[in-house]
């Protein structure tokens, strides 16, 4: 069986208040938090990217998998706002990890769902037996256009997971992907801040290919909603998780403690990913968790997760989600602006 050896998050201690950014557009905060459901979302300083947030999600990982980096044979990093446009943010973690240079390396992009991808990626090298250990992340440092609604859910966020096949934290018993060519979002090379179709974003977009992709791994496995203890979703805000939840057959006791998008915002190729983080660190031997990915253009993968009695030993290693979320500074527009570059002189 393939699964999670180690994994780790991490999330930025900045937040900007949904009261906060309302305030510079004049719009009602009490009517965008309700039409969201979100209070805040997370910031990176001027010195955290996508590669710092990869580095400290893996540096977690590390800790919980108690493996030497140079057994990791593969270093895979989903995002979409990946630092450079040529040149890889994986070369960078690998190094400052002490990863040998026998190691195969990709960044990748699908929206908000690169991360799983790298799970499944590394799952089919591991299984044929071509590395040993193999490191996969999503985290991102997303941008809203200013005045957009994007703007107050776009956050900052990342989750590491080292995969293998020995000493496993969580098994992933079986994955599925639904994917079509559906334009809800999208970014062209160059341009600062995404476009995307409003409401197209939500049924022929989210709802279609998360509820397909779900429903599609329950049928194939020949389970049922009341199987799993808990539900991880993607995250774009705190209505639509909840909604496919319900559609699902899913109880709000299975989604509730991935619903880390209230108090952080939608964290992208780290929203579903870190979802699962903050399940793992209070999970339990024999839960079964069902864990579904989004991203535009569009996709989804599901997974069916059971997590093993090694999660008691190794959880307490490293910095829980939860910690993190915690941890955090607000700061005011002004500042935000700064930290985001959305001042162009």
């Amino acid at each position: 069986m393939v699964g999670i050896v180690g994994y780790g998050s991490y999330v930025p201690r900045l937040r900007i208040s949904v009261e906060e950014i309302a305030k510079v557009w004049g719009e009602n905060p009490e009517g965008i938090k309700k039409g969201l459901n979100i209070t805040e979302k997370s910031v990176p300083e001027l010195d955290e990217d996508t590669i710092t947030i990869s580095l400290e999600a893996a540096r977690n990982a590390l800790l919980r998998a108690e493996i030497n980096p140079r057994d990791i044979g593969a270093v895979y990093i989903g995002s979409e706002s990946h630092p450079y446009a040529v040149k890889p943010s994986g070369t960078v973690v690998a190094e400052a990890l002490g990863v040998g240079p026998d190691v195969n390396i990709v960044d990748t992009e699908f929206a908000c769902k690169a991360g799983t991808s790298c799970i499944i990626l590394n799952m089919g090298l591991v299984k044929a037996g071509y590395i040993k250990y193999g490191l996969a992340i999503g985290a991102d440092t997303s941008q809203g256009r200013p005045g957009d609604m994007l703007e107050y859910t776009a956050a900052a966020g990342g989750a590491a997971f080292i995969i293998g096949n020995k000493d496993l934290v969580a098994e992933i018993e079986d994955w599925y992907s639904f994917t079509t060519d559906t334009s809800d979002f999208w970014r062209r090379e160059g341009q600062d801040y995404p476009s995307h179709g409003a409401r197209f974003t939500g049924k022929p977009a989210y709802f279609k290919h998360l509820l397909s992709s779900t429903n599609n791994i329950m049928e194939k496995n020949n389970l049922k909603p009341e199987d799993f203890k808990h539900v991880v979703l993607h995250m774009p805000n705190g209505k639509f998780p909840l909604k496919a939840a319900k559609t699902l057959g899913f109880s709000s006791d299975q989604i509730r403690q991935s619903m880390i998008v209230c108090k952080i915002g939608n964290c992208y190729s780290g929203s579903s990913v870190l979802g699962l983080t903050n399940v793992l660190d209070i999970a339990e031997p024999g839960d079964k968790i069902l864990m579904t990915s989004y991203g535009s253009g569009a996709g989804s993968d599901s997974f069916i997760i059971n997590v093993t009695d090694r999660i008691l030993k190794v959880r307490d290693k490293a910095k829980k989600t939860e910690d993190y979320m915690n941890n955090k500074e607000n700061i005011n527009y002004g500042m935000y602006a700064r930290l985001r570059g959305k001042l162009k002189v």
